[in-house]
């Protein structure tokens, strides 16, 4: 055996213990899930919810939200203001709050201060947005004082200012709160997106009636941001495009400080949009939906029974055949709420179940008996789900048995990769043949693989997955991504995907626009967990050439042309790039294929009933929202001549 020993050393002097503000800034994804831009809005919702907190115990009626030209942030509210003063061991609470990891008033069992109905992260959440700001500033009135503190990467800087508060000030108790999110946390930038921000506090406004935001977006003017009636207007807007079914199902309950509110409406589409809150915080999924459909489930086919819509032979109604069209917002409160990430996706509670199944079962009998026009429309839905789902399930049987010559199980225009780490794989789905043979040239044949389909594919929100998988391009896609059909649904299981990225190539004009529209109404009917999962990309190829000498530059677009001009001193030809169909191999190598120098747009579904109204309004058989649509945005339209 060799003496040398060219081992690292480890022993007590390498252990560390990382403590509050350093924890946060070195492993800032533990507590916010994410430093891309999911990650600066998660920091700027913290202190919002903090305003929504403090409206739901009676204290706040208003929260001013400004996002400034270079992206700070002002967030100003009328509750009681943050307490301050010397805390038992002398030191500042008001530092405390903002610098000690679960330091708060949301760890209170008997509900005196209310915050253990908050959605807050339960003593980390505002620490982690001063730990995360290159700077944040606090000020804080209540009792006739104002205290002030400012920190620059979460630590304190200066000495904590108290001082009294004029009475003949309008603002006599409240938190005022600025900060900068740290451009060295948040690498790909800490700009806000206006439309999704907008949307967040519409959604809280919902959930907050009689609340008012007032916001103001760069140069943008100032909107104010409310609602009266709550969820009830809440689900007014979601299907305010859709042919409703149902007249509006509402509930409200709370026991023991456990409370649930409930709004369900049924449209004539296929797809189900939910909106989960527990203490205003957006979930994906959790106990609470569990308990909701368990008692919708049990009521409808109770109902059903007792009514003769459910012949005696046939099978009970169930969940998953009762969420075609089905429009669901669930608001649940409940004192210290178990999730099963610090950004709260999914509420794991055990006792959430019962409890809504419980609130709300009743309420769903009633509203059954006296709604019975309601309440067949469902069943009808439900049992035509059903017949659906049989027929697409005997269509991929019969697609099975098929000779497998004439079955696409890995289609034969799919130009596959090599690498047995389908992880590190991607496909590119391109349209015509000429633009298949360049990209099939510039490829990595070890990592990338080229799948040509033929024209535009079938607009499916007109078909069902029985007709869908009739087109010979849906079909071959299934199979190629490693896809699945069981019991009438495309099944997503990550283990058996055959790539890591799955990129829709297409051109830069209107025909190359209907193509991804298409394919991404495929993606969004059938496989949306594609989406939400992060696996579709779309090519983002440049419409311009630049050529100095041998130099050569690509540009994506009209503002990266003007900025150059703006830059460059020397002379250069410009060219507008062809369609992808005319690049030749290295072009497309270098534009669209290779990681280092391509450009690709992550297609994501942050908020997936705007989605649904677009796909719906663009693709729906009903021509007037196109028509509406194309005569608002006709003026942004990039038209080749």
């Amino acid at each position: 055996m060799s003496k040398t020993n060219n081992k690292t050393n480890y022993g007590v002097e390498d252990i560390r213990t990382l403590e509050g503000i350093e924890a946060i800034r070195l492993r800032p994804g533990m507590y916010i899930g994410s430093t891309g831009p999911a990650g600066v809005k998660q920091i700027t919702l913290e202190i919002i919810s903090n305003a929504v907190d403090e409206y739901l115990n009676g204290y706040c009626t208003s929260c001013t939200v400004v996002i400034g030209e270079d992206n700070n942030v002002d967030i100003i509210d009328n509750g009681r203001g943050i307490p301050f003063g010397l805390a038992e061991d002398g030191s500042e609470t008001l530092v405390n709050v903002f610098t000690k990891l679960h330091t708060g008033a949301k760890f209170d069992s008997d509900g005196k201060t209310g915050y253990n109905t908050s959605g807050g992260m339960n003593g980390v959440g505002a620490k982690a947005t001063n730990a995360l700001s290159f700077f944040f500033n606090v000020a804080s009135v209540r009792d006739g004082k104002r205290c002030i503190a400012h920190f620059e990467k979460g630590e304190l800087k200066g000495k904590v200012i108290t001082e009294k508060w004029p009475t003949t000030n309008e603002y006599q108790h409240g938190t005022r709160i600025q900060f900068l999110p740290d451009e060295e946390i948040f690498k790909e930038g800490i700009e806000l997106d206006y439309n999704d921000l907008r949307k967040t506090l519409q959604e809280l406004a919902y959930l907050s009636p009689g609340l008012v935001f007032h916001f103001t977006y760069k140069n943008k003017p100032t909107e104010d941001i409310t609602s009266q009636n709550g969820i009830l207007d809440y689900i007014k807007d979601l299907n305010s495009k859709k042919n409703v079914l149902t007249s509006t199902f509402y509930a409200e309950n709370i026991e023991n400080r456990i409370g649930v509110k409930i709004a369900m409406e049924y449209n004539d589409s296929y797809i189900d949009t939910y909106k989960l809150y527990t203490n205003s915080i957006p979930n994906t999924g959790g106990t609470h939906l569990t308990g909701f459909r368990t008692a919708l489930t049990q009521q409808i086919n109770e109902y059903a029974r007792a009514n003769g819509l459910l012949k005696e032979k046939d099978t009970n109604i169930t969940g998953e055949e009762l969420k075609e069209g089905l429009t669901l917002i669930l608001s649940f409160i409940m004192p210290d709420p178990v999730f099963s990430g610090q950004t709260k996706d999914i509420l794991s509670s055990s006792e959430a179940r019962t409890a809504v199944q419980r609130l709300t079962a009743k309420e769903l009998a009633n509203w059954f008996n006296s709604n019975p026009k309601d309440a067949k429309a469902i069943i009808d839905k439900a049992l035509l789900a059903r017949a659906a789902r049989e027929k697409a399930k005997k269509a991929k049987e019969t697609v099975r048995k098929a000779d497998v010559k004439k079955r696409a199980v890995m289609p034969g225009t799919l130009a596959d990769a090599s690498s047995k780490n389908r992880q590190e794989c991607e496909v590119f789905i391109v349209e015509g043949k000429s633009a298949a043979g360049s990209t099939k040239e510039a490829r990595n044949r070890t990592t990338q693989a080229v799948f040509p389909v033929r024209g535009k594919i079938l607009n499916v929100l007109k078909a069902d997955l029985h007709k869908a998988m009739q087109n010979a391009e849906i079909d071959g896609m299934i199979n190629a991504f490693g896809l699945e059909v069981k019991d009438g649904k495309v099944v997503v299981d990550e283990s058996k995907l055959r790539y890591g990225k799955i990129v829709i190539t297409a051109d830069a004009d209107v025909d190359g626009s209907h193509i991804r529209a298409l394919f991404l109404t495929f993606i969004w009917k059938f496989a949306p967990e594609l989406i939400e999962k992060g696996y579709i990309y779309a090519a983002v190829p440049p419409l311009y050439k630049i050529t100095q000498g041998t130099k050569i530059q690509y540009l994506k677009d009209d503002a990266a042309l003007e900025q150059f001009r703006k830059t460059t001193k020397r002379s250069f030809d410009l060219g507008r790039m062809k369609g992808l169909g005319e690049m030749d191999p290295s072009e497309m190598a270098e534009t669209v294929m290779n990681p280092e120098t391509r450009t690709l747009k992550q297609i994501t579904m942050d908020n997936a009933e705007e989605t649904a109204k677009m796909f719906l309004n663009l693709m729906g058989e009903s021509t007037a929202p196109r028509k509406k649509f194309i005569s608002e945005n006709a003026d942004k339209a990039n038209i080749d001549v």
